[in-house]
């Protein structure tokens, strides 16, 4: 059984997409933990910078080759969530993802550039790189899925806790 799609305003479109960036920040645990923040989010791309903390470390001064991927993960699927029609879902999920190491990322903080470079009906794909102290440290590739409302889309996000 197929289930027709919502319409949506332009208000409610715009809505949404400030709803995901400030989840970006503070609604996914694991980005407010490693303080991320979100420095652009816009439908032809995001930009999300990391700062460094020895607890992201691999060794002193450089981040963790793992930190490095989920930062590439979360700015890659912010991409095409930045721009998506809501139309036509909200339940994000990534499918696959490549990460190309090419350099160690040391610096005060990794920057991650992402771009939604296809999107399908369920199917998207977005292309990020990710600088340290303005090198290209890491090159990666994300797909993701969006299908189905997702649970509490417009509902209070706290603010951060400033500690």
């Amino acid at each position: 059984m197929t289930v027709a799609a919502r319409t949506l305003t332009d208000q409610e479109q715009r809505e949404r997409r400030a709803w995901f960036r400030a989840r970006w920040e503070r609604g996914v645990a694991f980005n407010r933990r490693c303080r991320i923040r979100v420095t652009r989010w816009e439908a032809d791309g995001v930009e999300i910078v990391l700062p460094y903390a020895e607890s992201l470390s691999a060794h002193e001064d450089v981040f963790h080759g793992g930190v490095i991927s989920a930062l590439i993960d979360t700015a890659g699927a912010g991409a095409v969530i930045a721009g998506h029609d809501f139309t036509k879902g909200s339940r994000l999920s990534t499918v696959s993802m490549s990460v190309q190491y090419l350099a160690p990322a040391r610096g005060r903080e990794a920057v991650a550039y992402a771009r939604c470079v296809r999107r399908g009906g369920r199917v998207h794909f977005a292309d990020v790189d990710v600088r340290t102290d303005g090198r290209l440290c890491a090159r990666g590739q994300v797909v993701v899925t969006i299908s189905g409302e997702r649970p509490g889309v417009g509902d209070p996000i706290e603010p951060l806790n400033e500690e």
